[in-house]
């Protein structure tokens, strides 16, 4: 486990994010069981599937483990609260984090001070993903998507969705927040921007809007609302080799 102090300074100037695969983290699946806090073992208690229980352990074990390094304290000694959306945070601190998880990797964002949100997906083409556009996107993104060649159509959809996730997951309130009142651009892999919020036409300069992927057939967004910060990734093969 991890043992080492991590350098949480580096926080006020850019935003860490660290992701894992549970398959290659299985064997730590007793480590990170022990350091859960009462109520996460009965959710991990209440999954159908082992699958998604050991990806729940593992997930929670590792964002304690990563938050002990940054705050100096033994992982299970960690308070979280919730926001009345079941946003994770911690009470009277400035370091803020979020956290998500598909398939088999989990992703992990920290940062001072101001708000983060990260989304990972795992993209798969077995759904009719303009009717979900139609649905969920704002005008600007469906007719982006409609003008993408059919052969980028599924990475289109999946740097929007995640985009947008990030976006909403920092601003709070979840999926409560009106999907078709914001959009973001959707035709590159690795450029991101935030380019429209309908509510304030000014709040879409207060954010940074970041995409990323970590691994073939993932792909994943980050958003900070802090035009300053840049974003350093890191790979956690084996958290085990923090120690």
């Amino acid at each position: 486990m991890l043992n080492r102090k991590l350098d949480r300074s580096r926080l006020h100037e850019l935003a860490q994010i660290w992701y894992c695969t549970f398959s290659k983290n299985e064997f730590l699946l007793p480590t990170f069981r022990s350091v859960l806090s009462a109520d996460e073992v009965r959710r991990a208690g209440r999954f159908k599937f082992q699958k998604d229980r050991n990806s729940f352990i593992i997930t929670r074990g590792v964002l304690r483990t990563l938050l002990g390094g940054y705050l100096e304290l033994p992982p299970s000694e960690i308070l979280l609260e919730y926001t009345t959306y079941g946003k994770p945070y911690l009470l009277d601190s400035t370091l803020k984090f979020n956290v998500s998880h598909s398939g088999d990797m989990a992703v992990f964002a920290f940062v001072l001070d101001t708000e983060v949100g990260v989304d990972i997906e795992q993209v798969k083409d077995d759904f009719d993903l303009m009717e979900l556009a139609r649905n969920f996107f704002s005008e600007h993104e469906i007719a982006a998507m409609e003008n993408i060649p059919e052969t980028e159509l599924t990475r289109a959809f999946y740097r929007c969705w995640t985009r947008k996730e990030s976006f909403i997951k920092a601003e709070g309130s979840g999926l409560s927040f009106p999907l078709d009142k914001f959009a973001v651009s959707l035709d590159h892999d690795h450029e991101a921007t935030l380019i429209q919020t309908e509510w304030d036409l000014q709040e879409k300069d207060n954010w940074s809007l970041y995409s990323f992927l970590p691994e073939q057939q993932y792909i994943g967004a980050l958003a900070i609302r802090d035009k300053s910060k840049g974003v350093e990734f890191a790979n956690l093969v084996d958290i085990s080799t923090l120690s």
